[in-house]
């Protein structure tokens, strides 16, 4: 294979960045004029762009645009939600240009942040850690009480992906009945498979409901004030997706009247919300600050990830975590 060009925008330190660059000899890297601050971040690509062969990062769309001799793109991250609309589809399928993501980096973090939430919702973990009532008393019964067994509960998920399959397989143990909501079902999912259009009905059965959807035009708000009252009165709701997906003021009202036990949320739109804004004002609404793909030696797993793929593609087999 001819020497390619590697453009990368991700902000690696030390062991990934040596771990990288060996594993691309004897192709070379290229970097952009100034670094992203982080993997969610935005770097400035500058003309260095122009004559790349391949992308592992996320550069502005119009930069990886000017990127004619491009011929795949490796999205450094689980979301996509700038290239995620039809024009920039399009011209990447027109030019036959490769897209994949980061999924498969981020699944298993994602999904034991979210059974973090699930499982402290369901044994009532906040509750039980502040109080210190003794044994024997009404508070100590309630509390016992408040703890449902998983097994024989609903869960819905929003978004079939990566994460999805594998929250399924984590959650296998538990005896849960799970139904998932995807565009175009192929037939073959494990669980059970609504269309956005048949949602509502499953809604109103769930007393979990997860979503995992990305960021893009038709997701827009897609937890919004209807579908929130379509849920059943007193289910719990988390947010591992993205921030934009949800209609924030409609979650709180939901929260404040009681339609919702709880919200457990890990994006939220803005990042960081304001101190003062109505859903951390909400005492049944718990928050953390996108950090559920995060684990140790991060940046070493996404190189791997990259890696793999890079091989696939020197030996011409199909990419893991394609989107386009």
């Amino acid at each position: 294979m001819d020497s390619l060009k590697i453009y990368s925008d991700t902000p690696f330190g030390e062991p990934a960045l040596s771990l990288l660059k060996a594993a691309i000899e004897p192709h070379t890297l290229v970097f952009p004029e100034r670094m992203a601050e982080s993997v969610l971040g935005q770097s400035l690509a500058g003309p260095a762009i122009h004559d790349v062969d391949l992308i592992f990062g996320q550069p502005d769309v119009d930069a990886v645009l000017d990127a004619r001799k491009l011929s795949w793109m490796h999205v450094s991250t689980a979301g996509y939600s700038r290239y995620d609309n039809p024009e920039f589809r399009h011209e990447m399928k027109a030019r036959g240009v490769i897209v994949t993501n980061s999924s498969a980096v981020y699944a298993n973090a994602c999904v034991e942040h979210f059974m973090a939430f699930l499982l402290a919702q369901n044994r009532q973990l906040l509750p039980n850690l502040s109080s210190d009532c003794a044994n024997g008393s009404q508070e100590w019964f309630g509390l016992r009480e408040s703890a449902v067994p998983l097994e024989g509960q609903e869960l819905m998920i929003l978004g079939y992906g990566t994460i999805a399959k594998r929250m399924i397989e984590c959650l296998a143990p538990y005896g849960m009945k799970i139904t998932a909501m995807r565009r175009s079902p192929r037939g073959d999912e494990p669980v059970a498979m609504v269309t956005p259009d048949k949602v509502a009905e499953a809604l109103g059965h769930a007393d979990h409901v997860v979503n995992i959807l990305p960021d893009n035009e038709d997701s827009f708000q897609f937890v919004n004030e209807d579908r929130l009252q379509q849920m059943k009165v007193g289910a719990a709701f988390y947010n591992i997706g993205r921030g934009r997906t949800v209609d924030q003021k409609a979650l709180a009202s939901a929260l404040n009247s009681g339609q919702l036990n709880a919200a457990w949320l890990d994006v939220t739109d803005p990042e960081p919300l304001p101190q003062d804004h109505e859903l951390r004002l909400a005492v049944n609404c718990h928050i953390t600050p996108h950090t559920a793909g995060g684990h140790r030696a991060e940046s070493e797993t996404l190189v791997r990830h990259f890696i793999e793929n890079f091989q696939r593609y020197q030996l011409g087999k199909p990419l893991l975590n394609r989107i386009i």
